[in-house]
């Protein structure tokens, strides 16, 4: 999706205004004020209020499908490539909290383009389910339910961003802490 240099700028002021009210509390009117416009100018550049959510929801979702196809289109090892997927998606996450935390927490608020991004979120968790399920089969470990662990995983890179703090200069830190507690309890005592 590529934005204009206005709506970037839109999207950006956005992003804060979200993030500080969330999705619901902030308005067309709110916005305009922040970019120090009428309200009126500034549907020369979006459709609605929703266009922008529209524009941080599938923005997301493309940066997660672009890394999970660069770790499936890998040829290494499958711990390796588990490994390779939580870097991958916790640098989609960890690349701007704000963005993260709107996709996470206001993607229900969507409406016209709801019903589309559902069956995107369900393709991506597909997908991961089947990354994980090769990977285990590959490394011989018992999987009792792939959608749940799946899903677990998932919940817990998305809302990584949430548990540490912005100071943290090193995403490697981050990604490092994970993938150890990730691993950890997918091979129980065995050492990795």
């Amino acid at each position: 999706m590529e934005l204009k240099e206005k709506q970037r700028k839109i999207l950006d002021v956005a992003i804060e205004l979200f993030k500080e009210k969330g999705y619901l509390g902030s308005s067309v009117r709110d916005l305009a004020t922040k970019l120090n416009i009428k309200a009126a100018s500034l549907y020369a550049h979006i459709r609605s209020k929703e266009e922008i959510l529209e524009w941080i929801c599938f923005g997301m979702a493309q940066d997660f499908f672009v890394e999970l196809q660069a770790v499936k289109n890998t040829d290494i090892i499958p711990k390796e490539k588990l490994n390779l997927f939580i870097d991958k998606h916790l640098s989609v996450v960890l690349k701007n909290r704000d963005v993260t935390h709107i996709y996470s927490n206001e993607w229900r608020h969507l409406e016209e383009r709801l019903p589309e991004f559902v069956e995107l979120r369900k393709k991506y968790q597909f997908e991961v389910e089947e990354l994980i399920s090769e990977i285990y089969k590959a490394e011989n470990w018992e999987l009792k339910s792939p959608t749940f662990t799946t899903r677990f995983i998932l919940h817990t890179l998305n809302n990584s961003y949430f548990w540490f703090k912005r100071n943290i200069e090193s995403t490697s830190e981050i990604n490092d802490e994970i993938r150890d507690k990730i691993l950890f309890g997918l091979l129980g005592n065995q050492k990795q």
